[in-house]
Parts: C-alpha cells; sequence; structure tokens
C-alpha cells in the first residue's frame, strides 16, 4: 500500500488541525515516510520525563497514537475525523532523555477501521523501549 499524502503534507495538516499537539513547542516529526508505514520522531523535554530522569509513559503513549494516526493519514488522506478507538502499550526497557523514534507499520486499513503496530525505540539500545497497537475508528465517507 502506497502512501497517497507526503510528509509535508501531513505535517501541514497536523499543524493546521491539531495545533496542540505543539502548544509547548515542536517536538514531534516525520523521520520517515514508506508503503504501509511511516517512523516519527519524538524530541523529549523536561516536561516529558517522570522521576527517575525517563520519558513518562503518558508521553510514549502520546507519541504512539499520534505516529499511528499519522500512518493512517499518509495512507488514507486527510480524514481529520478518524479516532482513536484502542491503545495497547507494552513498556518494555528504561528510555534515556533522548531522541524516540516510532517505528508505525499498518497491519489492517479497511472501510471502518485500521490497526497499526507501533514500535519505540531510541539510538543506541537495540531493542524497543515499547510497543503499542493502535486501533482507529474510521468515519464514513461523506459525514
Amino acid at each position: 500500500m502506497q502512501p497517497i499524502m507526503t510528509v509535508r503534507e501531513i505535517e501541514d495538516f497536523l499543524d493546521r488541525e491539531f495545533p496542540q499537539i505543539h502548544a509547548d513547542g515542536r517536538v514531534l516529526s516525520i523521520a520517515d515516510l514508506r508503503p504501509g508505514g511511516l517512523t516519527m520522531r519524538f524530541d523529549p523535554q523536561e516536561r516529558h520525563l517522570r522521576p527517575g530522569a525517563t520519558i513518562s509513559g503518558p508521553s510514549m503513549v502520546m507519541v504512539a497514537d499520534v505516529a499511528a494516526y499519522a500512518a493512517i493519514l499518509a495512507h488514507l488522506g486527510p480524514v481529520a475525523l478518524a479516532v482513536t478507538t484502542s491503545l495497547n502499550v507494552n513498556f518494555l526497557r528504561k528510555p534515556e532523555m533522548q531522541p524516540m523514534f516510532c517505528d508505525c507499520r499498518i497491519l489492517k486499513l479497511g472501510k471502518r477501521l485500521a490497526v497499526i503496530d507501533a514500535i519505540l525505540r531510541q539510538d543506541g539500545l537495540q531493542d524497543a523501549v515499547a510497543q503499542a497497537t493502535v486501533t482507529y475508528s474510521i468515519p464514513p465517507v461523506g459525514r
């Protein structure tokens, strides 16, 4: 499955429709767009930490959710009303205060449902720090 939006088109859409994701500064960007997937870069800041100098769970969930949404947009087009219906995350390792990459792979992209596998990694760590399965409901065409 080939993307139908470019990186620039996706980022422009997110900036226009969801400016709140950059309210305290831009920390998310698309690092790679490919058939059936997308990689988003997350540059964490102090506000994304929890005690122990590790990136917080809610911050990683946000990255997985936004990256999955961007992957769906890339392959379906600008559907503002697609919504998360399920997000299950497994925290695997302690992430350091350094950039994180969320590699998304589309498992299913149907008329009404999309399912994404999201793997969160950091440079220098061979293994994933977290894995999420994200399901989105896609609104009917014409609504």
